[in-house]
């Protein structure tokens, strides 16, 4: 009888691209599964929402940056009219 390899829960990432590798590869994992590994499903799917929430935070950061500087842009382009 084989036990099952348990996943340690890794640290919540980082940096957008840290957090997008982990979407993927546990994306990936979890298509390639003829059956589902139910004893390490709940550490995936933690991962895998703790990787959402950066690369979430990142997207909105980014294009809260990107509003703000068409916002300027207007407004230098509509002063100098």
């Amino acid at each position: 009888m084989t036990t099952p390899t348990r996943r340690r829960k890794k640290a919540a990432p980082k940096t957008f691209k840290a957090a997008y590798d982990i979407l993927k590869t546990n994306a990936a994992e979890l298509q390639q599964q003829d059956e589902p590994d139910i004893d390490n499903l709940m550490t995936t799917v933690e991962e895998s929402i703790a990787a959402y929430r950066v690369c979430e935070t990142r997207i909105n950061a980014v294009q809260q940056a990107l509003d703000a500087a068409f916002a300027e842009e207007d407004k230098t382009e509509k002063s100098d009219s």
